[in-house]
């Protein structure tokens, strides 16, 4: 089904865009058909637009591995369900875990802070924000422990 079909954003007088509940149904519907358990939803006005905001959905058995943006730091806002966000020192231990909720935090994460979250809900969906356009994560930026 093409995405068009899917995902029926309301643009309003092209000033702003409406996300709602069936956007939200239908994101969480394609990450539990993924292999990944997730699923993102690009949120940028067009692909000359050089941020990066999206939705992600996330299933619970979802695999984030530990890693770091090194040129970027990272929003995430609770948007539906419920996850955790974890920070790591550079030898893996964890130093910290936030409880992510709706109407709960908002976590900026700095450049470089070493992190990774587990999805407690099915259906969870997060606010994700990046400066920049899109860096593929290398090899260094993957925490092996």
């Amino acid at each position: 089904m093409p995405w068009g079909l899917l995902f029926e954003l309301s643009y309003l007088k092209d000033i702003y865009m409406i996300i709602t509940e069936q956007i939200l149904d239908n994101l969480t519907e394609q990450a539990k058909a993924s292999p990944r358990l997730r699923m993102n939803y690009d949120l940028r006005n067009s692909a000359d637009d050089k941020s990066q905001r999206m939705l992600n959905a996330l299933e619970p058995d979802t695999i984030m591995p530990i890693h770091r943006h090194r040129s970027t730091s990272e929003t995430v806002v609770c948007i539906r369900g419920h996850f955790e966000e974890y920070f790591y020192d550079e030898k893996g231990n964890l130093t910290e875990t936030i409880d992510m909720v709706p109407g709960g935090v908002v976590l900026n994460i700095e450049a470089g802070q070493w992190h990774s979250l587990k999805s407690l809900e099915s259906g969870t969906v997060l606010l994700e924000i990046k400066d920049g356009a899109y860096e593929p994560l290398q090899e260094d930026d993957i925490l092996s422990i």
